[in-house]
């Protein structure tokens, strides 16, 4: 066993060995790959903040140095191993839905990459932060990040000295959260040969023309959670309100009350059932995304409107959906999956440091996101839950060992 282990339990560690085994068999040399193991168990097993001292420690190891160099400036590519996370992600946790998560991290200084005093939309308000995008598979027993985007200023990417001292690369450029976040969709849907599943995000409505014109044209299916203040045309005129076709999305479904239905959901961040009433109409969008949608044979979109808010006599959350061999109940509570991931996201990713990476490379940030899904995905799936080493307990029986195939 190695220096730094013992006392722990060798099928936990066995385990790890497997995963990581299994997920970093894309990074060419061997000693890299030793090193990203290390780093794994060290997110796993390091108290507290996850630096790189902390790290160095968990493994027993002086080569502070060997491990900092490993996430900073060696060249492995991070692309690769997040590709296998999510196809055996897929295969193990059978999502129903990717999930985008936002991720904002205030930071103190002005040094770690895309750090700068920006409006964050998590916090509601402006603050000296790190914003970035994450893509989640998401059950509702268990859900795992398994894509990583970090958005950029302009003020990083402009300045050549600061895109020098990040090692940003050229193809780089400025990015927003939503950007990053409909870049990753895209890219998962079109070169990582995942089972298509519907992407859940919040969209505010100026940006909403962009992401259903993306989402349509490369045919993602999509559950986007919008504002009540959103222009709709109703597609079934008995519905409009005062004949009006075109009318806020929440004076709509208000107008539909008598019509919902009652939907039991699981409340994942209070570990008990729920249940709210929901209501679905069908709707088009005003021109010009009415008529994009329209050429493409796209049928018309269904809006969810739900009562989630036991006080309220209006809908508190809406959501527009291109999927539409699913009734609105069944669309509710995929979008209700976020509330998975939010609990996950809380509960493991931050225990093993998602927050934590204090580096200034662009690189270095990728490869510790990287690991960090890995650590996350094996906090998941390790059978020794519960055992000394195994740092989170997860709620469902493996269907199989890790690494067994």
């Amino acid at each position: 066993m190695d220096a730094g282990f013992e006392g722990l339990d060798p099928q936990w560690l066995s385990h790890v060995d497997e995963m990581c085994g299994l997920l970093l068999a894309s990074i060419p040399r061997s000693d890299q790959r030793r090193w990203g193991e290390l780093y794994v168990r060290g997110l796993l097993l390091a108290e507290g903040r996850k630096t790189m001292q902390a790290i160095a420690d968990v493994a027993g190891t002086t080569a502070m140095q060997s491990l900092q160099q490993f996430i900073s400036s060696s060249p492995w590519d991070w692309r690769p191993v997040r590709q296998s996370l999510a196809r055996h992600m897929d295969r193990e946790i059978q999502p129903r839905a990717w999930i985008v998560e936002p991720l904002v991290v205030p930071k103190a200084g002005k040094h770690s990459v895309g750090v700068e005093r920006q409006f964050a939309i998590g916090l509601g308000k402006v603050a000296n932060c790190q914003q970035s995008s994450t893509v989640w598979l998401a059950s509702e027993v268990s859900s795992c990040p398994v894509d990583w985007q970090l958005a950029l200023p302009t003020s990083w990417v402009a300045v050549p000295e600061q895109r020098k001292r990040a090692a940003i690369p050229d193809r780089i450029g400025a990015t927003t959260p939503l950007e990053c976040a409909i870049d990753s969709v895209v890219d998962m849907a079109q070169e990582w040969r995942l089972t298509p599943r519907p992407v859940v995000m919040s969209v505010p409505n100026a940006d909403l023309p962009r992401a259903v014109r993306t989402f349509t044209g490369r045919r993602v299916p999509f559950v986007l959670r919008i504002e009540g203040s959103l222009p709709v045309v109703a597609s079934d005129p008995a519905r409009a309100v005062s004949e009006r076709r075109t009318l806020p999305a929440h004076q709509l479904t208000e107008a539909l009350k008598d019509q919902a239905a009652a939907v039991e959901w699981r409340d994942f961040g209070r570990s008990r059932h729920r249940v709210s009433k929901v209501v679905g109409t069908r709707v088009g969008l005003p021109t010009p995304v009415g008529h994009m949608t329209r050429a493409m044979g796209t049928p018309p979109l269904l809006l969810v409107g739900a009562w989630t808010d036991p006080a309220s006599t209006r809908p508190t959350e809406f959501w527009l959906s291109n999927v539409s061999h699913l009734s609105s109940s069944a669309l509710f509570r995929i979008a209700r999956l976020t509330r998975r991931v939010s609990q996950d996201l809380h509960e493991i990713s931050d225990r093993v440091g998602v927050r934590d990476f204090a580096g200034r490379t662009f690189r270095g940030w990728h490869h510790h996101a990287t690991l960090v899904s890995l650590a996350h995905a094996i906090s998941v799936l390790s059978r020794a839950a519960g055992r000394s080493g195994a740092p989170y307990a997860p709620a469902l029986p493996l269907r199989r060992l890790i690494g067994s195939r």
